[in-house]
């Protein structure tokens, strides 16, 4: 089934020789409404992406929309400006492209996209992430593919973790009764 979908959803463009690319999966014990929640909050991305401190961007965001991102200390990053490329909300595909800042992911593009799955006989989700950018000079692509995949993993393993609280605190009708604690 996740090859189905990376073939289907996660098309990327030709990679060049100083490019590296990837897809990546995480599954989740959360129902998809709430995932796809926040993965489409593309002005709040600190919900579950837990490098980043703070975002500005307007508030009726859409595809062409540019926000500008504070990175949390531990990262060589301070800043990054990224334009949304891409928000289906019907098949639930969100696709992002970092424009600018103080960091060496250039010509970074993702591709996330959110499906319903049963986990243990419950609602569940499954997220797919590919990525695609260049390989900075002085690093090689398995450096690059590592940092990326890191950072990746990283976002994944908090967007489980908030979604998982939602769900737990959701009542039968749907409606949040407790905020979700931050990663």
């Amino acid at each position: 089934m996740e090859a189905e979908l990376i073939t289907k959803f996660h098309k990327q463009q030709q990679i060049g020789v100083h490019q590296c690319s990837s897809s990546l999966t995480k599954r989740i014990k959360a129902p998809t409404d709430i995932v796809w929640s926040l993965v489409r909050s593309f002005d709040k991305p600190q919900k579950y992406k837990p490098f980043v401190s703070e975002c500005s961007s307007r508030v009726d965001f859409k595809v062409g929309t540019v926000r500008e991102v504070n990175v949390r200390s531990g990262l060589p990053a301070t800043t990054s400006t990224e334009r949304l490329e891409l928000l289906d909300d019907e098949q639930r595909i969100f696709g992002v492209r970092i424009t600018g800042g103080d960091h060496r992911l250039r010509n970074y593009s993702s591709t996330i996209t959110v499906h319903p799955e049963t986990i243990e006989g419950r609602p569940g989700t499954l997220v797919i992430e590919s990525f695609i950018v260049d390989v900075p000079d002085g690093n090689t692509t398995e450096e690059t593919y590592y940092f990326v995949q890191y950072l990746i993993n990283c976002n994944h393993k908090c967007l489980a973790e908030v979604s998982e609280k939602i769900a737990l605190h959701t009542n039968n009708s749907g409606f949040a009764i407790a905020k979700p604690v931050e990663c």
